[in-house]
């Protein structure tokens, strides 16, 4: 029988969980796909990422049945939406320990159901593992309900089950999908609306990347993400999705498991402590006016590998962000005026252009084509890399990614791979940890363990904190940095166990290193035992950023006319004068071959770079 459940969801009002003061500052007054990204920056921030098999045991903080059947102060059940009866007594329940892999029938075990298919996210975490939408459910429905989605059955029903939940062909209006949908019963729809639009939010800016409705086939496409990143779902689904959490309110089930889950992942679902930011969000009338031209698109800085753009905005009050095409294809999005495009090739010409899009998702004409032509070589690194790899006892791993590219990084086609040993000699690479937001230049950030206890470092100060498989490394995996699905940078050597430098270690990359590199080298790192932690994370100072090397130096500095270079130059090959954009404005080759100086005179003053071969140092013009 339902004991605890709230009156008030009785009637047609929406009760609300209390989030920690200060939690949601920054959304006072905000609307629309602007309230959506905000809180996507709030419930992204600091969360802690289990692993997979983490939630077995954690289902026994977060979802035990003490408001249907059972006595809220003494329960060892779990609580499944897709067999509870909240009218009478369950067909079958189950405890934690009766979790099993696959079932001939309702009621004989339980498994993690991803209420998001997990092959919209291809079995990468974080998404893997989310506990605001990967729930226990009985082990046979999850089976049927395979990677349906959740909807209005039409009287085409292929299965039944004993609380009366359904599956059969979509009747879901507006919307050409016509297979298979799973139908909650109305008790549960809009606990269902609101995990859907949690994942909607917290993944902004990975949606587009995930598997979507692309139109092929809409007829037989069930996934119904529609590749924006604001809006999410196909139009018709989000019109279901409103009307689930309207007639179903919020439950005191959802406000203690959202307090329940934060106490687990430090983040919350906003649509249960803010029941009406939802048609706040996705309650808008777009117009049917495309937006005018953003002006003005310039380059403001061209190194090798990027180039930074800028623009005036479009006057429209309803845009929502620009897309920004290379060479007519479009290859990045964003809600500012600027953006720096990266992996380019050195030497090499582009044009550009820029578009606006309103809340419509209609597309403004193009801007003015910018071309750029990247220099031949900078004194920034090519792409991000790791700079330290921390292995330890227990689950003490963590490992620490730094950016010297010379601009912002956006993070969300980054990756951490790991190899591991399968049988018979063979390795596999388990679904990778995805990474997200951004880095500025010249930063650092950690990825950690969540059981990780190092003296230097605390679960607090990291970007990351995941029990994904990647932060199980130990000398005997091969660990990488991707950028989609191209390797950036590695630590050991791929189907290759007890490789003896990386056993009982922990790496930090020399100083003397200023890029990245795909196939692994002891030369590049020094080796110090397990558990050192020193300096993890943070912005880079002047001085981490030049060269520690000094075998030479400059004067005077600040200089008038000739900068000297004291030291064993003879065997230096190039000198090169950089402004701080990275722009080479002299070069010239075996500079020190019959004098000890660099002419400066013709320069203005300011801050510049020399670079000699792979040193920097900076100096001032006066």
């Amino acid at each position: 029988m339902k004991k605890l459940l709230l009156p008030v969801i009785l009637i047609s009002t929406f009760v609300s969980a209390q989030a920690p003061a200060g939690y949601y500052a920054g959304t006072l007054g905000l609307t629309g796909y602007a309230l959506k990204s905000k809180l996507h920056d709030i419930i992204s921030e600091k969360n802690v990422n289990r692993h997979y098999g983490d939630l077995q045991n954690l289902y026994n903080q977060t979802d035990l049945d003490t408001y249907y059947d059972h006595d809220a102060s003494n329960t060892t059940f779990l609580l499944d939406i897709y067999s509870e009866i909240p009218s009478g007594t369950d067909a079958y329940e189950y405890v934690s320990g009766q979790m099993i892999g696959s079932s001939g029938a309702e009621g004989d075990g339980w498994n993690r159901e991803h209420m998001m298919p997990q092959s919209t996210f291809y079995s990468s975490y974080p998404m893997y593992s989310d506990l605001f939408y990967v729930i226990p459910t009985d082990a046979k429905i999850n089976q049927l309900r395979s990677n349906y989605p959740y909807g209005i059955a039409n009287n085409t029903i292929y299965y039944t089950f004993t609380n009366s939940s359904k599956i059969g062909n979509s009747a879901i209006p507006n919307w050409v999908y016509t297979g298979r949908v799973y139908e909650p019963i109305a008790e549960f729809k809009g606990d269902v609306a609101r995990s859907l639009l949690y994942f909607a939010v917290r993944y902004e800016g990975k949606l587009g990347a995930f598997n979507f409705n692309n139109d092929a086939n809409p007829a037989s496409d069930s996934n119904p993400l529609d590749g924006t990143e604001e809006r999410a779902f196909e139009p018709s689904y989000i019109a279901m999705l409103l009307q689930w959490h309207a007639q179903d309110p919020v439950s005191q089930r959802e406000i203690d498991r959202n307090n329940k889950v934060y106490a687990v992942q430090n983040n919350r679902n906003p649509f249960i402590d803010n029941p009406q930011w939802v048609a706040a969000i996705w309650g808008q009338t777009p117009d049917t006016v495309p937006p005018q031209v953003p002006s003005g698109l310039t380059a403001t800085q061209t190194s090798t590998y990027f180039t930074t753009l800028s623009w005036s905005p479009s006057p429209d009050a309803d845009i929502t962000g620009y897309k920004v095409y290379q060479n007519g294809s479009l290859v990045a999005t964003t809600k500012g005026t600027s953006i720096s495009i990266d992996h380019l090739n050195p030497s090499t010409a582009y044009n550009f252009t820029v578009k606006a899009y309103d809340n419509g998702y209609l597309l403004s004409p193009d801007s003015n084509t910018v071309s750029v032509t990247t220099l031949a070589s900078d004194i920034y690194a090519k792409d991000l890399w790791i700079s330290k790899y921390l292995e330890g006892s227990a689950n003490n791993r963590a490992i620490e990614i730094t950016n010297k590219t010379g601009h912002p990084v956006n993070l969300n086609d980054y990756r951490l791979s790991i190899q591991l040993p399968g049988t018979n000699g063979t390795y596999y690479f388990p679904a990778p940890f995805e990474m997200e937001g951004t880095i500025q230049n010249n930063e650092t950030f950690v990825v950690l363990n969540p059981s990780a206890n190092f003296s230097c470092y605390s679960i607090s100060q990291a970007k990351f904190v995941t029990a994904a498989p990647q932060m199980t490394f130990n000398g005997n995996n091969y660990v990488e940095l991707r950028y989609k699905s191209t390797t950036v940078d590695a630590i050991g050597i791929k189907s290759q166990s007890n490789f003896s430098v990386l056993a009982d270690v922990s790496l930090y990359r020399k100083s003397t290193v200023s890029q990245p590199t795909a196939v692994f080298s002891i030369s590049e790192w020094d080796s110090y035992p397990v558990n050192y932690c020193q300096n993890l994370g943070g912005t880079l100072s002047v001085t981490d950023m030049m060269t520690s090397n000094n075998e030479f130096k400059i004067y005077p500095n600040p200089v008038n006319d000739n900068l000297f270079v004291s030291g064993e130059t003879q065997n230096i090959k190039t000198a090169q004068v950089l402004e701080t954009s990275g722009k080479v404005i002299y070069s010239e080759k075996n500079p020190f071959r019959n004098k000890q100086h660099i002419s400066v005179q013709n320069l203005p003053a300011g801050f510049y770079f020399l670079k000699l071969d792979d040193k920097t140092y900076q100096f001032i013009k006066k």
